[in-house]
Protein backbone atom coordinates (compact mmCIF):
# COMPACT_ATOMS: atom_id res chain seq x y z
CA UNK A 1 0.00 0.00 0.00
CA UNK A 2 1.31 3.48 -0.83
CA UNK A 3 0.15 7.01 -0.21
CA UNK A 4 1.61 9.99 -2.01
CA UNK A 5 3.96 7.57 -3.71
CA UNK A 6 5.59 6.56 -0.41
CA UNK A 7 5.62 3.01 0.92
CA UNK A 8 3.59 2.35 4.07
CA UNK A 9 4.79 -0.40 6.39
CA UNK A 10 2.23 -3.23 6.61
CA UNK A 11 1.93 -2.83 10.38
CA UNK A 12 1.58 0.96 10.27
CA UNK A 13 -1.08 2.27 12.72
CA UNK A 14 -2.29 4.53 9.93
CA UNK A 15 -3.59 1.47 8.08
CA UNK A 16 -6.61 1.52 10.37
CA UNK A 17 -7.35 5.11 9.35
CA UNK A 18 -7.09 4.21 5.68
CA UNK A 19 -9.53 1.33 6.19
CA UNK A 20 -11.92 3.63 8.05
CA UNK A 21 -11.84 6.17 5.22
CA UNK A 22 -12.44 3.40 2.66
CA UNK A 23 -15.44 2.22 4.69
CA UNK A 24 -17.15 5.58 4.14
CA UNK A 25 -16.45 5.78 0.41
CA UNK A 26 -19.68 6.67 -1.42
CA UNK A 27 -21.19 5.78 -4.78
CA UNK A 28 -23.12 9.08 -4.99
CA UNK A 29 -21.44 11.68 -2.76
CA UNK A 30 -23.92 14.37 -3.86
CA UNK A 31 -26.62 12.54 -1.89
CA UNK A 32 -24.38 11.02 0.72
CA UNK A 33 -22.65 11.85 3.98
CA UNK A 34 -22.23 15.59 3.68
CA UNK A 35 -23.50 18.75 5.33
CA UNK A 36 -25.22 18.28 8.67
CA UNK A 37 -25.13 14.49 8.23
CA UNK A 38 -21.35 14.49 8.44
CA UNK A 39 -21.49 16.55 11.61
CA UNK A 40 -24.00 14.22 13.23
CA UNK A 41 -21.94 11.14 12.43
CA UNK A 42 -18.62 12.78 13.34
CA UNK A 43 -19.50 15.65 15.66
CA UNK A 44 -15.85 16.45 16.35
CA UNK A 45 -15.61 17.95 12.84
CA UNK A 46 -18.32 20.51 13.52
CA UNK A 47 -17.07 21.08 17.06
CA UNK A 48 -13.64 21.91 15.66
CA UNK A 49 -15.11 24.35 13.14
CA UNK A 50 -17.37 26.04 15.69
CA UNK A 51 -14.48 26.33 18.16
CA UNK A 52 -12.25 27.89 15.51
CA UNK A 53 -14.95 30.37 14.50
CA UNK A 54 -15.60 31.47 18.08
CA UNK A 55 -11.88 31.74 18.77
CA UNK A 56 -11.55 34.01 15.74
CA UNK A 57 -14.36 36.21 17.09
CA UNK A 58 -12.61 36.34 20.47
CA UNK A 59 -9.33 37.48 18.90
CA UNK A 60 -11.10 40.24 17.01
CA UNK A 61 -12.92 41.39 20.15
CA UNK A 62 -9.64 41.45 22.04
CA UNK A 63 -8.23 43.64 19.26
CA UNK A 64 -11.17 46.06 19.69
CA UNK A 65 -12.83 44.81 16.54
CA UNK A 66 -16.55 44.38 15.95
CA UNK A 67 -16.89 40.93 14.37
CA UNK A 68 -20.28 39.56 13.35
CA UNK A 69 -20.54 35.77 13.23
CA UNK A 70 -23.50 33.69 12.11
CA UNK A 71 -23.27 29.91 11.89
CA UNK A 72 -25.22 28.22 9.11
CA UNK A 73 -25.81 24.47 9.14
CA UNK A 74 -26.01 23.04 5.59
CA UNK A 75 -28.10 20.31 3.97
CA UNK A 76 -30.71 20.07 6.71
CA UNK A 77 -33.73 17.95 5.78
CA UNK A 78 -35.42 17.60 9.17
CA UNK A 79 -35.82 19.80 12.21
CA UNK A 80 -34.25 17.12 14.40
CA UNK A 81 -30.99 17.32 12.43
CA UNK A 82 -30.80 21.06 13.04
CA UNK A 83 -31.87 20.76 16.67
CA UNK A 84 -29.12 18.26 17.47
CA UNK A 85 -26.42 20.12 15.59
CA UNK A 86 -27.46 23.40 17.20
CA UNK A 87 -26.85 21.78 20.60
CA UNK A 88 -23.34 20.79 19.48
CA UNK A 89 -22.52 24.32 18.34
CA UNK A 90 -24.05 25.93 21.43
CA UNK A 91 -21.94 23.68 23.63
CA UNK A 92 -18.80 25.01 21.95
CA UNK A 93 -20.02 28.59 22.39
CA UNK A 94 -20.72 27.92 26.07
CA UNK A 95 -17.23 26.49 26.55
CA UNK A 96 -15.77 29.61 24.94
CA UNK A 97 -17.76 31.73 27.40
CA UNK A 98 -16.40 29.66 30.28
CA UNK A 99 -12.83 30.15 29.00
CA UNK A 100 -13.04 33.86 28.25
CA UNK A 101 -15.81 35.20 30.45
CA UNK A 102 -17.42 36.76 27.38
CA UNK A 103 -21.02 36.36 26.31
CA UNK A 104 -21.37 35.68 22.59
CA UNK A 105 -24.38 36.51 20.43
CA UNK A 106 -24.08 34.07 17.53
CA UNK A 107 -27.25 33.26 15.57
CA UNK A 108 -27.50 29.69 14.29
CA UNK A 109 -29.53 29.02 11.17
CA UNK A 110 -29.66 26.75 8.18
CA UNK A 111 -29.42 26.67 4.42
CA UNK A 112 -32.66 25.65 2.71
CA UNK A 113 -31.38 23.57 -0.19
CA UNK A 114 -33.55 20.45 -0.02
CA UNK A 115 -37.24 20.30 -1.03
CA UNK A 116 -38.13 18.63 2.25
CA UNK A 117 -36.62 21.48 4.22
CA UNK A 118 -38.71 23.97 2.25
CA UNK A 119 -41.88 21.94 2.79
CA UNK A 120 -41.28 21.62 6.55
CA UNK A 121 -39.96 25.14 7.03
CA UNK A 122 -42.43 25.90 9.78
CA UNK A 123 -40.90 23.24 12.01
CA UNK A 124 -37.34 24.17 11.13
CA UNK A 125 -37.97 27.88 11.75
CA UNK A 126 -38.79 27.12 15.38
CA UNK A 127 -35.12 26.18 15.83
CA UNK A 128 -33.38 28.40 13.23
CA UNK A 129 -32.55 32.08 13.57
CA UNK A 130 -32.31 32.46 9.81
CA UNK A 131 -32.79 30.70 6.48
CA UNK A 132 -30.52 31.11 3.48
CA UNK A 133 -31.93 29.59 0.31
CA UNK A 134 -29.11 27.70 -1.38
CA UNK A 135 -30.72 27.93 -4.79
CA UNK A 136 -27.99 26.10 -6.70
CA UNK A 137 -28.56 22.89 -4.77
CA UNK A 138 -32.28 23.49 -4.32
CA UNK A 139 -32.54 23.64 -8.12
CA UNK A 140 -30.48 20.46 -8.49
CA UNK A 141 -32.60 18.59 -5.97
CA UNK A 142 -35.91 19.85 -7.35
CA UNK A 143 -35.05 18.97 -10.94
CA UNK A 144 -33.14 15.82 -10.04
CA UNK A 145 -30.19 17.12 -12.04
CA UNK A 146 -26.50 17.35 -11.42
CA UNK A 147 -25.65 20.86 -12.56
CA UNK A 148 -22.16 19.97 -13.75
CA UNK A 149 -23.31 16.92 -15.70
CA UNK A 150 -26.35 18.62 -17.21
CA UNK A 151 -24.37 21.63 -18.37
CA UNK A 152 -21.71 19.37 -19.85
CA UNK A 153 -24.02 16.91 -21.61
CA UNK A 154 -27.48 18.10 -22.55
CA UNK A 155 -28.71 21.29 -20.90
CA UNK A 156 -27.93 23.46 -23.94
CA UNK A 157 -29.98 21.13 -26.13
CA UNK A 158 -32.88 21.33 -23.67
CA UNK A 159 -32.80 25.11 -23.84
CA UNK A 160 -32.35 25.23 -27.63
CA UNK A 161 -35.34 22.90 -28.06
CA UNK A 162 -37.38 24.92 -25.55
CA UNK A 163 -37.85 21.92 -23.27
CA UNK A 164 -36.63 24.31 -20.58
CA UNK A 165 -37.52 27.97 -21.23
CA UNK A 166 -34.17 29.04 -19.76
CA UNK A 167 -31.23 27.68 -17.83
CA UNK A 168 -32.66 26.97 -14.35
CA UNK A 169 -29.20 27.28 -12.86
CA UNK A 170 -28.87 30.86 -14.11
CA UNK A 171 -32.44 32.17 -13.81
CA UNK A 172 -34.54 30.88 -10.93
CA UNK A 173 -37.36 28.50 -11.85
CA UNK A 174 -40.22 30.42 -10.25
CA UNK A 175 -42.91 27.79 -10.88
CA UNK A 176 -41.09 24.89 -9.22
CA UNK A 177 -38.16 26.02 -7.11
CA UNK A 178 -39.85 29.36 -6.52
CA UNK A 179 -42.97 27.68 -5.22
CA UNK A 180 -40.91 25.80 -2.66
CA UNK A 181 -39.36 29.10 -1.62
CA UNK A 182 -42.78 30.75 -1.25
CA UNK A 183 -43.93 27.93 1.01
CA UNK A 184 -40.77 28.13 3.10
CA UNK A 185 -41.01 31.91 3.47
CA UNK A 186 -44.68 31.85 4.41
CA UNK A 187 -44.51 28.96 6.87
CA UNK A 188 -41.13 29.98 8.28
CA UNK A 189 -42.28 33.50 9.07
CA UNK A 190 -45.54 32.22 10.54
CA UNK A 191 -43.59 30.04 12.97
CA UNK A 192 -40.86 32.59 13.69
CA UNK A 193 -41.68 36.26 12.94
CA UNK A 194 -38.06 37.22 13.64
CA UNK A 195 -36.71 34.81 11.01
CA UNK A 196 -34.16 36.38 8.66
CA UNK A 197 -34.39 35.19 5.05
CA UNK A 198 -31.72 35.31 2.39
CA UNK A 199 -30.57 33.74 -0.86
CA UNK A 200 -27.12 32.61 -1.91
CA UNK A 201 -25.92 31.16 -5.18
CA UNK A 202 -25.63 32.05 -8.83
CA UNK A 203 -29.23 33.28 -8.89
CA UNK A 204 -28.21 36.08 -6.54
CA UNK A 205 -26.66 37.88 -9.50
CA UNK A 206 -29.52 37.38 -11.98
CA UNK A 207 -31.91 40.36 -12.41
CA UNK A 208 -35.07 38.26 -12.88
CA UNK A 209 -34.21 36.10 -9.88
CA UNK A 210 -33.45 39.20 -7.81
CA UNK A 211 -36.85 40.68 -8.69
CA UNK A 212 -38.49 37.42 -7.59
CA UNK A 213 -36.54 37.41 -4.32
CA UNK A 214 -37.60 41.00 -3.70
CA UNK A 215 -41.21 39.97 -4.18
CA UNK A 216 -40.75 37.30 -1.52
CA UNK A 217 -39.45 39.94 0.87
CA UNK A 218 -36.03 38.38 1.37
CA UNK A 219 -33.71 40.34 3.62
CA UNK A 220 -30.52 39.86 1.62
CA UNK A 221 -28.86 38.25 -1.39
CA UNK A 222 -25.33 37.02 -1.88
CA UNK A 223 -23.60 36.33 -5.16
CA UNK A 224 -20.15 35.99 -6.69
CA UNK A 225 -17.97 39.14 -6.63
CA UNK A 226 -18.19 39.83 -10.40
CA UNK A 227 -22.00 39.96 -10.09
CA UNK A 228 -22.21 42.39 -7.18
CA UNK A 229 -22.58 45.64 -9.12
CA UNK A 230 -25.25 44.21 -11.42
CA UNK A 231 -27.04 42.70 -8.42
CA UNK A 232 -27.12 46.08 -6.68
CA UNK A 233 -28.62 47.68 -9.76
CA UNK A 234 -31.22 44.94 -10.15
CA UNK A 235 -32.13 45.18 -6.46
CA UNK A 236 -32.61 48.95 -6.77
CA UNK A 237 -34.77 48.48 -9.86
CA UNK A 238 -36.88 45.87 -8.06
CA UNK A 239 -37.37 48.25 -5.13
CA UNK A 240 -38.45 51.05 -7.47
CA UNK A 241 -40.55 48.75 -9.65
CA UNK A 242 -38.60 49.54 -12.82
CA UNK A 243 -36.27 47.53 -15.02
Amino acid sequence: MTRLGLPVPPDSPSDGNVAQVARWEEVNPMLGLSGVRLGLMFDEIYRMQARAAVNAVTRRLEADGNPVLEIMIPLVATVEELRRMKVVVEEEIAMATARTGREYSIPIGTMIELPRAALTAGEIAEVAAFFSFGTNDLTQMTYGLSQDDAEELFLKDYIDQRIFPSDPFQTLDQEGVGRLMRIACREGRAANPDLTLGLCGEHGGDPDSIAFAHGLGLDYLSCSPPSVEGARLAAAQAELGVG
